[in-house]
């Protein structure tokens, strides 16, 4: 099976009736192809459309190729400020600015992101970009934090030396956050999420547990804490581009490390290896 869903590239042909792209120029593609007559496509959702065919997901091949056929409508320009490296990180940034849509940030939150792992450092990039004046991350790999920790709206904690409720509250006066994002995965966040926030505070689910995980209601409710989920991402891909070519997210500094395709089996190898602090490894072909 082909890999690969995260992609820039230049367009080579383009079908007859499309105005918005020609030969030549730069894009990225979002790559989960909906029905487009489905109802959850009708009504903007097209991410949850059933029939989705998102690439390396079986049987769907991905896109480390040297040409793909992809609709139009997916396909969007670079702007010049854009190189294609961070044309390819567009994809999982996308997850971050739905997952930052869905909170309703307003400006000067202080938000909490569990997880520092890819789409966790894209969901805090998000989360700054979106209005938050702090956001407060935490992890158990000092090497991830140390790479987000860059930002000065960052507070990072690690979770193995650090007790996240006791910064969370000395960062609020007590308060508790108004935001919390959980992007790692893990079922221990969900344990005490609900503490961490705020009353009319919101929780946004980005992570995905391997098994079910409790939920103290009656805590929700006496909070009145807004809880959502979200799925991959829909309608942002424009949003994302935005922030990249403004200069208002920087993903350069997550790119660990570059291969060409001939040394595809040595990226994949690299990947394997796990090192802490790798983010994201790319191919070029």
């Amino acid at each position: 099976m082909i890999l690969g869903h995260e992609a820039s590239g230049v367009v080579d042909a383009v079908g007859a009736d499309v105005t918005h792209l020609r030969p030549g120029d730069r894009v990225c593609m979002e790559p989960g192809i909906p029905d487009f007559r489905s109802v959850e496509t009708l009504r903007g959702m097209y991410h949850l459309d059933p029939a989705v065919r998102f690439w390396a997901t079986p049987p769907i091949h991905g896109c480390l190729t040297p040409t793909v056929v992809h609709p139009a409508s997916l396909t969007y320009r670079l702007p010049d400020s854009v190189s294609f490296a961070e044309g390819a990180m567009v994809e999982p940034l996308a997850i971050g600015v739905h997952a930052a849509a869905k909170a309703n940030i307003r400006p000067g939150d202080i938000a909490v992101v569990t997880g520092a792992g890819t789409i966790g450092m894209m969901v805090v990039h998000a989360a700054l970009a979106g209005g938050c004046a702090e956001v407060i991350v935490s992890d158990v790999a000092a090497e991830k934090l140390a790479l987000i920790d860059r930002l000065p709206e960052v507070t990072t904690v690690d979770a193995r030396s650090q007790d996240l409720a006791k910064v969370v509250a000395e960062r609020t006066d007590g308060r508790g956050a108004d935001l919390f994002l959980e992007a790692s995965g893990s079922s221990k966040p969900h344990e005490t999420m609900i503490d961490l926030v705020c009353p009319g505070g919101r929780i946004v689910l980005v992570g995905m547990p391997a098994a079910p995980v409790g939920l103290d209601v009656v805590a929700l409710q006496a909070k009145e804490i807004a809880l959502t989920g979200t799925f991959r991402y829909a309608n942002v891909w424009d949003r994302a581009l935005k922030l990249l070519g403004s200069g208002r997210i920087d993903l350069k500094p997550l790119i660990s490390g570059a291969f060409d395709f001939a040394d595809s089996v040595a990226a994949f190898r690299r990947a394997a290896e796990h090192r802490p602090d790798d983010v994201k490894l790319q191919i070029s072909l």
